[in-house]
């Protein structure tokens, strides 16, 4: 198999693991999201923003249009979620809320999609050639 074709698998999981985060953070209640943004001490309005990003920006990673961008807004999205909620859990968790490994190996895939930009079977591919 073709690397370029492993990165577009890699692209596609990306933007389905936020899509799925984006979706249920409307599906949950985003007021419940919002609240808990708040109890974080962030405005609760960001709790929009963030699932907005997480579900449009999951789709475009998806059919691969703006992928450098989205990686972008992920990447800020995840940091912030390491260092605002997860840190102090520790890598691993804690017993009472999951660490921050899988949020850290989303935050390297997002970089690399950053640094990587364009994938096979992307539509962005068909723009810029």
């Amino acid at each position: 198999m073709k690397k370029q074709y492993a990165a577009a698998m890699l692209r596609v999981l990306l933007g389905l693991v936020f899509l799925i985060h984006g979706y249920s953070k409307f599906q949950g209640g985003i007021q419940n999201t919002a609240g808990f943004f708040e109890s974080l001490g962030l405005p609760g309005f960001t709790a929009y923003i963030v699932a907005s990003i997480e579900l449009a920006g999951g789709l475009a990673m998806i059919v691969g249009i703006g992928t450098r961008y989205i990686g972008v807004l992920f990447a800020l999205i995840l940091a912030g979620a390491i260092v605002k909620v997860k840190w102090t859990a520790g890598f691993l968790g804690n017993g009472q809320m999951a660490g921050y490994e899988l949020d850290l190996i989303l935050l390297v895939l997002s970089i690399y999609f950053v640094i990587n930009n364009r994938t096979e079977l992307a539509l962005e591919n068909t723009f810029h050639k």
